[in-house]
């Protein structure tokens, strides 16, 4: 049995602050403990269920945040930036189940840290007329190789949002969300005996199929300010819809979600820092 592990930061164990999860922040340095302990927890479920083969896709910023040295030794480590598949790289290695470590809401929807893909500017993401965390936007991605998703960790509202798009999928909260950047937290002790008896549970009957793919996938995205729109048209077969909005259709989510990370890269190189 093979799993491939999405490992995000935003959902971790203790995280509720920019400062948490951001690169060199002394609170980083603490966090990025608090995210490693929630990824072994994970590997330590799954290989207690028959997992032979694990691999960890580090998905958070610059995708350099776990630290190596103290990940469960059965398991093995993707690190670095500039991956294909940002945080889905390892799809297409044929696993049969992949879980969401430490995921969050999207932009525009209640939750820790809640965005999609970029810190702010980024309003709404709807796939298919659906609005779309990164969480689902994956789990499509994952269907369209037919991978299940099988476990997903965050806060409450990170775990309601996946009953959307994985029903079968454990979802195991790690803390409950107050506001963008308050939570009730579980001591790590408590929240990685939970993710580890979660992750044998997602394994104890054979992971249920991944849903039927829609023909076509159709992304809308809006932005906060108006200079961004212009820029995401910049993309052949992006179109802007309104002042603030641009939306595109590609027939396959692998084209889907690469073209949407590319939107976000161009976007990226028209944000000011002090007028956003």
């Amino acid at each position: 049995m093979k799993v491939l592990i999405s490992a995000d930061m935003e959902g971790a164990t203790g995280v509720t602050t920019p400062d948490d999860c951001a690169p060199g922040h002394p609170r980083w340095e603490y966090c990025r403990r608090l995210l490693t302990s929630d990824v072994n927890a994970a590997v330590s479920g799954f290989a207690a269920a028959g997992a032979d083969e694990i691999l960890v896709n580090e998905a958070h910023a610059d995708q350099r945040n776990l630290l190596l040295d103290r990940l469960d030794t059965r398991a093995s480590l993707l690190i670095g930036a500039h991956k294909p598949l940002g945080m889905m790289e390892g799809i297409d290695r044929s696993p049969d189940a992949v879980a969401f470590v430490g995921y969050h809401t999207g932009a525009g929807e209640l939750g820790v840290l809640a965005h999609t893909y970029l810190p702010n500017s980024i309003t709404s993401v709807r796939v298919n007329g659906v609005p779309a965390s990164e969480g689902r936007m994956n789990a499509l991605l994952a269907a369209e190789y037919g991978v299940p998703v099988v476990l997903v960790t965050g806060d409450d509202l990170t775990c309601a949002d996946a009953a959307g798009y994985a029903p079968h999928a454990v979802a195991v909260p790690v803390k409950t969300c107050v506001d963008r950047y308050s939570a009730i937290c579980l001591p790590p002790a408590v929240s990685t005996a939970r993710i580890s008896e979660g992750a044998r549970r997602a394994l104890r009957s054979p992971p249920r199929p991944s849903p039927d793919r829609p023909g076509t996938y159709r992304y809308e995205v809006s932005f906060d300010a108006a200079h961004l729109a212009p820029l995401a048209t910049c993309i052949p077969g992006v179109e802007r819809t309104d002042d603030l909005s641009v939306e595109f259709t590609l027939p396959t989510m692998h084209t889907a979600i690469r073209c949407f990370r590319a939107l976000t890269r161009l976007v990226t190189s028209g944000i000011e820092p002090d007028y956003g």
